[in-house]
């Protein structure tokens, strides 16, 4: 049973995306192809995807007949000659001779950009993401990313990714260094907006608590409210600069800030759902699908793809961005689709990435809509609900 807190936030997030639906789908009309296909053509291309979405085979001209056998003028042989026009048009394939038809990387690229209409989510769906990641009172933002990207996985039956914030573009508020044993030091930093992050460094020289002290004290007096980078980058530049008694302390205050954040440039990436692609038949190809879990398991190339991919439309600041087989640059990727938009905190700036990774044959209208009210839904999680904020 949802409190009245809660519910009120999640009835405020669903009429959110509701209007955000209807505002991208407006959009989205503006994109359709005044040459080709035309208006039966798009009817035909739309029943081969959707039937093949649901079977995965090859959907021939009967099948096809059978949804529209009650439409004035739509024959068998007009709808093979329809057919064979979207195959020129490469639209559709054949994958053998005596085969139906199956959507391309270009039919599912027109599919999407043009025939989707108003996105919204089933009652379902909607009500399995209120239940597994509503509000929650005390949780870190480690287990709220871990969840979503199980949600996600669990939703699509695919891989479900979540990029966190980048440490180093987070803004200080608080840190502390405390002495461990064998020169290691936790660090304790808060940081906008009310985040903890914990992490143990080890130095080469011997530090004392009363130097770490004085430190801590120097960077929340001087640098509260700047990101971990720009701090860095300050205090190379004071050291440069400055010849005085301080150069100690400053050499020490880098050292910390660079070791604090080193490794942590790209956020933590919190994958859920591999085992989700080892049984589809999409992936059967044994070379492809080790090379697609070999990119799954490289933190730092897959948020690499995940940024190029949300980097893709920079002016479609809320909206999900979807690259479709060959359009992945990278070759793992090549038989993917992937469905990511980025999640904002702390005044619009980007802060993480949440997507689904599947095989092109993925239900895209449902998919669209569930990363795009997820992405929403823990940003405003993320802003509103964290502890103390």
């Amino acid at each position: 049973m949802l409190s009245n807190k809660e519910h009120t936030f999640l009835s405020g997030m669903h009429q959110t995306f509701r209007e955000m639906s209807v505002r991208d789908a407006n959009s989205t009309s503006t994109k359709k192809n005044p040459r080709f296909p035309d208006a039966r053509g798009q009817a035909i291309l739309s029943a081969i995807i959707s039937e093949h979405l649901v079977t995965g085979e090859p959907v021939g001209s009967k099948t096809v007949s059978e949804k529209f056998s009650n439409a004035y003028g739509w024959s068998s042989a007009t709808i093979r000659n329809v057919m064979s026009e979207l195959e020129d048009a490469g639209l559709v394939e054949q994958p053998h001779t005596s085969a139906g038809r199956v959507p391309t990387d270009k039919g599912y690229r027109f599919y999407v950009d043009n025939l989707l209409g108003v996105l919204s989510l089933t009652d379902e769906d909607l009500e399995l993401i209120n239940r597994e990641l509503g509000v929650s009172e005390n949780e870190t933002p480690d287990r709220l990313m871990e969840r979503t990207s199980s949600l996600l996985s669990a939703l699509s039956q695919n891989v479900g990714i979540v990029v966190s914030p980048s440490i180093s573009n987070d803004r200080l508020q608080h840190i502390e260094f405390v002495k461990l044993s064998d020169k290691r030091i936790l660090v304790v930093m808060v940081s906008a907006p009310n985040i903890v992050h914990n992490k143990i460094i080890r130095l080469e020289d011997p530090i004392t608590q009363e130097e770490l002290d004085r430190t801590a004290r120097y960077l929340n007096t001087e640098f509260s409210g700047k990101s971990l980078s720009l701090i860095r980058t300050e205090i190379l530049r004071l050291m440069h600069e400055e010849k005085t008694l301080f150069d100690k302390l400053l050499q020490t205050a880098i050292i910390l800030c660079s070791q604090s954040i080193e490794s942590e440039d790209l956020g933590e990436v919190y994958v859920g759902g591999t085992s989700n692609i080892v049984s589809k038949p999409d992936f059967s190809n044994f070379e492809r699908l080790r090379s697609l879990l070999r990119t799954l398991e490289e933190k730092s190339r897959l948020v690499q793809i995940l940024n190029e991919c949300i980097a893709r439309d920079i002016s479609a600041k809320d909206n999900v961005q979807i690259v479709i087989g060959s359009e992945n640059l990278a070759p793992s990727l090549q038989n993917c689709a992937l469905i990511a938009a980025p999640y904002r905190v702390d005044a619009g700036t980007t802060a993480g990435t949440l997507s689904v990774i599947g095989p092109t044959r993925i239900e895209y209208a449902r998919m669209i809509s569930i990363v795009s009210y997820v992405a929403r839904m823990l940003e405003k999680m993320m802003l509103d609900e964290q502890p103390n904020s």
